[in-house]
Parts: structure tokens; sequence; C-alpha cells
């Protein structure tokens, strides 16, 4: 049976070989059909198997993505946005459990980072809190609240997670409406990893993204990430401005929000934990296995 980090290597593979096919050009008339099978034959059972659910889902490459019935996304050229049900099928692929409340996934049309789009129906969330955000004491909290998560975990015979500290402390932007952090982790085989959200907030609850991607990327990948968050849009009746007296205020604030998010990072064992960590660990063997699989490609 295959280890994790080789299942994830090969799976990581797959998903830049069919993204890539997705963009290719056309080969030359009376060459196509003998050039497709022929990259097919090369793929591995497990290789085609994952191409085939890229090609079953809906991307958008050059337009708006819409996020359920509560915002959109401004989809640049050299990206792509799937909905609900593409990113259901690509979280399932990836070993992650759901919780059917997943609306959106995007990723540069090179898969070397992505974004997932969830929506917290919890109300309105105040921002009073916005220049009082405590962030050694938050740090506890999500470490002793990681801590009970574990009890769960452990229950249900899934690895732990271990909250490090901050890579990014908390920061909250009222312009935009924007709260974001970034968190490190730890496995419990060992190996770190950093976990980046952002809570979006809206008139009847949060639009919860968590970026996923490796740490060494973070320099250039965040920058590139918040651009791209940008373009979010809450639909007009949906904003966090729209709120109007007798709607649903949120049990909890800015704080709350932090803290909660550290406890449903463990609670679906993380994006990171069961994809990206893995991968990190062996770069070196998926790099050589992309380059086999582009080699292979430009032969045919």
């Amino acid at each position: 049976m295959k280890s994790l980090l080789q299942k994830n290597v090969t799976i990581v593979a797959s998903l830049i070989l069919g993204l890539a096919s997705l963009h290719a050009q056309e080969p030359a008339a009376g060459a196509a059909e003998p050039a497709k099978e022929a990259a097919a034959e090369a793929l591995s059972p497990e290789e085609q198997q994952f191409k085939a659910l890229l090609d079953s889902i809906t991307w958008e490459k050059n337009g708006a993505g819409k996020i359920g019935n509560y915002a959109t996304i401004t989809v640049p050229e050299g990206y792509m946005y799937t909905d609900a049900a593409g990113t259901m099928k690509l979280m399932q692929a990836y070993g992650n459990l759901v919780s059917g409340g997943e609306l959106g996934y995007i990723s540069p049309d090179n898969l070397s980072w992505f974004a997932v789009f969830e929506f917290d129906a919890c109300g309105y969330v105040k921002d009073d809190e916005k220049d009082a955000l405590d962030a050694t004491k938050i740090m506890k909290q999500m470490q002793e609240g990681q801590k009970q998560a574990n009890e769960q975990l452990k229950s249900q015979g899934m690895p732990t997670l271990e909250v490090i500290g901050w890579h990014t402390p908390p920061f909250y932007n009222p312009d935009t409406n924007n709260l974001e952090w970034a968190i490190r982790l730890r496995g419990e085989g060992g190996g770190e990893t950093i976990n980046y959200k952002t809570k979006l907030l809206g008139r009847r609850g949060v639009m919860d993204v968590v970026l996923v991607c490796e740490e060494a990327q973070m320099a250039t990948v965040v920058p590139e990430y918040q651009k791209l968050i940008a373009g979010y849009k809450y639909l007009d009746d949906e904003s966090y401005a729209a709120f109007t007296k007798g709607d649903k205020i949120s049990e909890y604030g800015l704080t709350g929000l932090i803290v909660g998010g550290g406890l449903l990072v463990a609670a679906k064992t993380g994006l990171l934990t069961k994809l990206w960590k893995p991968i990190a660990a062996g770069l070196v063997g998926l790099v050589a296995l992309v380059k086999r699989i582009f080699g292979r490609k430009s032969e045919v």
C-alpha cells in the first residue's frame, strides 16, 4: 500500500498534469487522437482516475465565479475557479473531511496553491474589538482549545494537531471588513506547516477562506492571494454595510472568530496536514515526478 506521502505526491502531480492538459493547445489535425491516446496510456491508473475527476469539474477560467448565494470573485487570466460541487469533489479526493458547506475553490492554473471558501451563517459580527485584539491571549485560548479538540480526533482515529504559535498575528482591515491571521501547526508525525485564514465579514455571517500553500511560498503567495481576494465581493444585499436593524447578531466577535477558526482546523483535520505538509517533506520526489510527466507529455 502506498504511503500518505507517495499517494499525495502522485495526486498533486496528477492535478498539475490534468490542469495543464485543460489549457494545452490542440495538436494539429490528424495528430490529436493518437497524441491523446499516447498520453492516456502513459498515465498510471491513479493518475488517469484523478484526471477524469478534473475533467468532470466545471471550471470558470476568466470572468466571475459565483460563491453560493452570497458573493462573487473575479477570476483573472491564469486562475481557475470551481463552485460547491467541484470543491467538495476535490476536497474528498485530497482525503479531507467535508462539511457540505464548501462553496468554492480557486487556484492558479498550475495548482501551486489554492484557497477554499465556506460560509458561516453566524450572523452579523460586530467589529468593536478591532483595536483590542490580544494576540498573546488569543493564542493561549487556541492552544487550549486544540488540546480538547485532539481528544475528539483521537477517538475518531484521526491524527492530532498542535498549535505552535503565530506566523502572522491577527489583524483587521475596517475598510474591507477582512480579518486575517496565520498559525503554525505541527502534525502528529512532527511535520510543521502554516494555516493562513481570512474571514470576510458580511451581513448575515462570515465567509471563511483557507489558503493552502507551503511555507516556502508564503512570501510570494500571500501578496498574490490578497490581490485575488480584493476581487471578492458580497452581493449588495449580503454586504457588511447592508446590515439592517433586526438582523441576527453573532454571539461572538472578532476574537471568537479567530479562536473558533483554530478549532475548525482540528475538527476537519486540516487542509494542510493531510496534503501539503507530506508534500513538503518529499518535495524533491514531487518535482522529479512532475518533470517526468511534463517530459512525457512533450514527447507525444
